[in-house]
């Protein structure tokens, strides 16, 4: 709603812009051809307005984008000065553009290159104004404690980068449970190449990939209206690159962001690249409980294993147990012993036996 109005906003001025433009070149172009100005002038200069309020009316929704592009971009170059920073770069360039202005009146009054060596002084000042207080910051503490709302110690604190996701995490859902509870902070960054590849699944023939995709659009859109978190849509694209992987490292980049992910192999590439990286599966192996060898534990055996002789189950997180001569046990829930606990890429596994021959049946 706010860019239709703006863009009747912008497509009124366009019109008045070239009314008034026409209004006063048509009788001065007809003047110093020496013709006489013609009754219907009027007309040409509506004429005018109305070809320049068209043409404003196309190109608004291109420039907007483009704007809202840049707009992203420089926020997040921006999100790595801290605002103390700032504040005190515009303080030093206040005063450096006043003592410029100042030395300009004498300077301009110079023949010749009065006015432009007045404008060389006030940016050199303008750039030693700036220098000069980034320089010697740490000369003035007591704007920093009044600039932070909890004292000086809060002043150092950096802003929480941006949280940019990937396909597989959107359609994982587990990023919505994570976001909250709270501990995901700064804004969530979804590109328009990834919104376009979840469409692309959301289209697909095949029933299961439908369904993914579906459910991906689904916990986006949940996000964005039940959650207390940002969740910004950029249209931020890579006409030379692409694999949408590749597009998501330099959007990362760009934004000097953090890539939220489920996928092993964006994992490495990130980690190649030098761009942070969230893996929920990291995340999840970290957060299950810690089993040591000696625990007792039940388990309701539900296969044989690989082994023979071996039996499978499974924790309430996922985690698999593999229980040494569980297999006469399948269907049953069993006390077992823990006997080693093995960490890999794909997760925590969990070896055991059987504490007893007797079975305990499940209540």
């Amino acid at each position: 709603m706010i860019k239709r109005i703006f863009r009747i906003i912008i497509t009124i001025i366009g019109f008045v812009g070239g009314y008034e433009l026409f209004k006063v070149a048509v009788p001065s172009l007809v003047v110093a051809t020496g013709l006489p100005v013609p009754q219907e002038s009027i007309w040409f200069a509506i004429l005018g307005g109305t070809m320049f309020g068209l043409i404003v009316f196309f190109i608004t929704p291109f420039v907007i984008t483009h704007m809202g592009n840049v707009a992203v971009w420089t926020d997040g170059k921006m999100k790595t000065i801290p605002t103390q920073d700032i504040i005190l770069g515009v303080i030093g360039l206040i005063i450096a553009l006043i003592i410029g202005v100042l030395l300009s009146f004498p300077l301009a009054r110079i023949p010749w290159v009065g006015s432009y060596l007045s404008l060389a002084v006030t940016l050199v000042m303008a750039y030693l104004g700036v220098t000069f207080m980034m320089n010697r910051k740490d000369d003035f503490p007591f704007i920093y404690s009044q600039l932070s709302k909890r004292g000086p110690a809060a002043a150092e604190k950096k802003s929480s980068p941006v949280k940019v996701l990937d396909t597989s995490v959107i359609i994982d859902g587990r990023i919505m449970d994570i976001c909250r509870t709270g501990f995901v902070e700064g804004e969530i960054i979804v590109s328009g190449f990834v919104l376009e590849e979840l469409r692309h699944i959301a289209d697909s023939s095949d029933l299961l990939k439908r369904n993914r995709g579906r459910r991906g659009l689904d916990i986006l859109n949940k996000m964005q209206k039940e959650l207390n978190i940002v969740v910004k849509i950029v249209n931020n694209d890579y006409d030379d690159i692409s694999e949408v992987d590749s597009k998501l490292v330099k959007l990362a980049q760009d934004l000097s962001g953090v890539i939220l992910t489920n996928d092993f192999n964006l994992n490495k590439v990130c980690e190649l690249q030098g761009v942070m990286v969230l893996n929920i599966n990291e995340l999840a192996n970290a957060v299950k409980p810690v089993v040591l060898p000696g625990e007792e534990m039940s388990a309701h055996i539900i296969k044989d294993g690989k082994e023979a002789g071996q039996g499978v189950a499974y924790l309430d997180d996922g985690t698999m147990i593999v229980v040494e001569g569980g297999k006469r046990y399948i269907g049953d829930t069993i006390e077992v012993l823990v006997t080693s606990v093995l960490q890999t890429a794909a997760g925590r596994m969990i070896f055991a036996k059987p504490k007893g021959a007797l079975p305990v049946m499940m209540k």
